[in-house]
């Protein structure tokens, strides 16, 4: 599929986030229930996955036939980020088949030295035909990843860093901002809690809109009705 093809497809729709890490209940060390979360999301409508771990990448493009924003989530020593943290994991997402690749292009600490600038440089010049996709948290840093290459911004980390705005819901005003000033696609990604989270992402200027954790990750949608019904309860209804 051409990169304008592929763009197009994803335009004002849903990306499902089917993603699971250690530690969480639907994280199996042999095997993975992640392409199945991919087939729901894929009858449900959605036209593209984003999925992290070469397993999950491969397993899901297999079962769907559905493209797929690939990453790995790792943390190396000394580094703060952890979504795609340097050439190795880029190799492998390459390697993997991966429509789309995610980094993280913030600005927080990277364990080897090099500078931000000089990682997304390194990759865009190694994998020229790559779509790449920018996890940042603030306007400036999703404006320099569009100035080193960059083919999409997403507003994954706002809310994850110490430069940007802790909120409960998602950051509209980043998209706002960055939609207005961009000329390659935004796309409107963190605590997009409800449908009605989803649509004003794209009433923000969104070109597509991710949505994990209220469709694909059950220990934080039941912890979410928990809070609400215990701070019901606490009220002394």
């Amino acid at each position: 599929m051409k990169q304008t093809e592929l763009l197009e497809r994803i335009h004002h729709q849903l990306i499902v986030s089917c993603q699971a890490v250690p530690g969480e209940p639907l994280y199996l060390e042999n095997g993975t229930v992640m392409p199945l979360m991919a087939k729901a999301a894929k009858q449900g409508g959605s036209p593209m996955i984003r999925t992290s771990s070469i397993r999950d990448v491969v397993a899901i493009k297999q079962e769907t036939g559905l493209p797929v924003i690939g990453l790995i989530k790792i943390q190396y020593e000394g580094f703060d980020r952890y979504i795609t943290p340097t050439m190795q994991e880029v190799d492998q997402l390459v390697e993997s088949g991966a429509d789309i690749i995610a980094l993280d292009c913030t600005d927080q600490v990277r364990g080897d030295g090099s500078t931000i600038e000089a990682y997304m440089q390194a990759v865009r010049a190694k994998y020229p035909e790559q779509l790449l996709m920018a996890d940042i948290s603030t306007y400036e840093e999703g404006m320099r990843a569009w100035k080193l290459g960059m083919d999409l911004v997403g507003t994954t980390m706002s809310g994850y860093t110490p430069q940007s705005p802790k909120l409960d819901g998602p950051d509209h005003e980043l998209v706002r901002r960055l939609s207005a000033d961009l000329p390659i696609p935004v796309v409107g990604e963190g605590r997009v809690h409800t449908p009605q989270d989803a649509v004003q992402m794209l009433a923000s200027g969104a070109w597509a809109v991710v949505v994990g954790g209220a469709i694909t990750r059950p220990l934080e949608i039941t912890g979410r009705f928990i809070k609400a019904i215990s701070e019901y309860n606490k009220e002394g209804h």
